[in-house]
């Protein structure tokens, strides 16, 4: 008998279920936060140079008091403080010999429309450091790489329930220190323990909501759970938009995390976990639990004393030595990197296409919805390669329509710029839920638990690119530069699109259980299954799903 076969018989998602279904999906709301809380804190305000000598110098000033207030020995522009409005980085100045030359200017005022201050501004992350915003994002996403590894592994040796309350507790620690350091090297380091700690919660949880739903159910459980990460995007964009001040955002966001230390009494531990640790009486006593709040009665014991099968997995190494298996790991490889980068990387340049900030994180936050509702709807309908296939093509198509009212268009164009970028943005949000079910339909079952946490850690690396790529607008002049990165993300999505192309689609097909079946898996007609598979199939009963956390992360 398979631990399944017993949530069939006390109920796959009864009561007790919904409750602890609800209740893990909170932390993904704080996981949203901290996920882009970068974009908001190393956001890079307008500015320009200081005007020397002047004490009370703010980004409006007039250009009148410049004219007074710096010795000029060129001929002045018609605009006085074009020079300095061009070129943020330097001041004219003038030496004995009566020479006038560039120099760096080491401090500078700052357009406090968007933000009253963010860490960039406080520190000066500007000019010769402006690439540390980027650094400090890459670091961030290196540590979500990090939560991945470590704790996932973590998990499988002490628990889901242990590493999620260890992980909410650093979470909160250190979430909270962030809003009080002002030295740049502090601050990353801390934000690299956040993106470990935000692994940490929302893989457990993510985790425990799959190993605690029976087969028939766990679609339900495999996209909502991702809505309340869209929410946590929404609760950012307006509460920055509030308080517009880096430090009390970040304590808006991190203080409530102390709530998830107290998890500790609420949540139960994996009875599958239990199971493969030998634990029989404790997992017996959870299922009896679940049993009796879903108003079911069962009549003895359903674990101890039975024969329960604990199947044991492969090694995802072992996929690499057969050809046709290696070519699909890449495709999906790449697929994953493409989507994480342009999911975050289109969140991060958004800033830079102009109108209101908070409002446009907003948008790009809400159409998420639609976007994975709609995948819910059209993937038992259209099949997961047809339907990932247009997803990629059309969001990347959207991306490289924009350097279109980029270049050629004038300042009206910029909303259509916007619809654009929000479409591309759709559809790396509905990706991620078909790429997900996708790759776990694809793999064979005796790899599938390692080959899901393989490619959420190559998913960081797309991640980690996505800051550099998004801050190439700051380094290539004129309108292409704003419209490059978006193009980048583009043509990467259309791309890997295309291989999706060179995979077999599951929809209705029994999946494959060993390594010679997903070599033949695609090359002949399968069967039709009688049971409609999906995540149900993708983590067989017993196997420790510690890796599969939500590809969103």
């Amino acid at each position: 008998m398979k631990f399944d076969d017993i949530l069939e018989r006390v109920g796959e998602f009864g009561f007790y279920q919904k409750r602890l279904y609800l209740i893990l999906c909170i932390p993904a709301i704080t996981v949203g936060c901290l996920m882009m809380m970068l974009v908001y804190t190393t956001h890079t305000p307008a500015h320009r140079c200081k005007i020397p000598g002047y004490d009370n110098d703010t980004y409006l000033e007039q250009n009148e008091n410049h004219r007074q207030l710096i010795n000029w020995s060129i001929p002045l522009p018609e605009d006085p403080h074009s020079v300095l409005k061009y070129d943020r980085c330097h001041v004219i100045q003038r030496d004995e010999s009566n020479v006038t030359r560039l120099v760096k200017c080491s401090e500078w005022v700052y357009d406090r429309s968007v933000f009253e201050e963010t860490f960039t501004s406080k520190v000066n992350l500007v000019c010769d450091d402006a690439m540390k915003t980027s650094h400090a994002q890459m670091v961030f996403y290196f540590g979500v790489l990090s939560g991945n590894v470590v704790l996932g592994y973590l998990s499988d040796m002490v628990g889901r329930k242990k590493v999620l309350v260890m992980s909410a507790f650093l979470q909160v620690v250190s979430a909270t220190s962030v809003a009080f350091v002002s030295d740049f090297y502090l601050f990353v380091v801390l934000n690299f323990i956040v993106g470990v700690a935000c692994h940490g919660v929302f893989m457990p949880a993510s985790v425990l909501s799959v190993e605690f739903t029976g087969p028939s159910k766990r679609v339900m459980t495999g996209i909502p759970i991702h809505m309340f990460f869209t929410v946590g995007l929404l609760y950012l964009a307006g509460v920055g938009a509030l308080v517009r001040n880096w430090q009390y955002l970040q304590l808006a966001v991190a203080v409530p995390c102390v709530v998830y230390v107290l998890y500790w009494w609420v949540i139960p531990e994996s009875p599958r976990w239990l199971l493969t640790q030998g634990r029989l009486e404790e997992a017996e006593e959870i299922v009896q639990r679940i049993a009796k709040v879903n108003g079911v009665k069962v009549k003895g014991n359903l674990i101890v004393g039975e024969k329960i099968d604990i199947p044991k997995g492969e090694k995802i190494w072992h996929v690499f030595g057969y050809r046709v298996l290696f070519i699909r790991a890449l495709i999906l490889f790449f697929n994953w990197i493409v989507i994480a980068m342009d999911y975050y990387g289109v969140t991060m340049h958004i800033g830079n296409l102009g109108g209101d900030f908070y409002l446009n994180q907003f948008i790009l936050a809400i159409v998420e919805f639609p976007a994975k509702i709609s995948t819910m709807v059209l993937l038992n309908r259209i099949g997961r390669q047809k339907l990932h296939f247009l997803i990629m093509i059309i969001g990347g198509a959207a991306l490289l329509c924009t350097i279109f009212p980029v270049l050629y268009g004038k300042e009206e164009l910029s909303s259509l710029t916007l619809v654009l970028s929000i479409i591309g943005k759709m559809g790396s949000a509905a990706a991620f839920g078909v790429i997900y079910i996708y790759t776990a339909e694809l793999y064979p079952t005796v790899v599938r638990n390692g080959a899901m946490g393989t490619s959420s850690c190559v998913a960081r690396f797309g991640g980690m690119a996505a800051p550099y790529i998004a801050s190439t607008s700051d380094y290539v002049s004129g309108k292409f530069g704003q419209a490059l990165p978006l193009v980048i993300f583009g043509g990467s999505s259309v791309m890997a699109g295309i291989l999706t192309l060179f995979l077999p689609e599951t929809l209705h097909r029994k999946l494959p259980e060993t390594i010679q079946d997903g070599i033949e898996f695609g090359k002949k007609k399968h069967d039709i299954s009688t049971f409609d598979v999906t995540l149900e199939t993708s983590k067989p009963s017993g196997v420790n799903n510690s890796s599969c956390e939500a590809a969103e992360l």
